[in-house]
């Protein structure tokens, strides 16, 4: 998750503490953040480009898959069969 939408995230949740309490803890929105950023931490993500990344081997595997395939019916259609080895 990207630092501004956290930033957005903590200073929100700040900013809903009612003033009296927010002014008790000068540095409450740094520790929201702080705290917010450990919690996402621990989830399992991956960000767009390695998504991207993994889409691109997905296909180029897909596409040799295919091609093998094809290779395969090939030798099956005109070479040998099983039983004449």
């Amino acid at each position: 998750m990207d630092a501004k939408k956290i930033e957005q995230i903590a200073r929100q949740i700040t900013e809903s503490i009612p003033p009296g309490v927010r002014d008790m803890a000068d540095n409450m929105e740094q520790r929201v953040k702080q705290t917010l950023q450990a919690q996402l931490g621990r989830l399992d993500v991956v960000t767009h480009e390695e998504m991207a990344v993994q889409q691109e081997l997905i296909l180029r595997l897909r596409k040799r898959v295919e091609a093998l395939e094809e290779r395969l019916d090939a030798l099956e259609q005109g070479g040998p069969s099983s039983q004449d080895v």
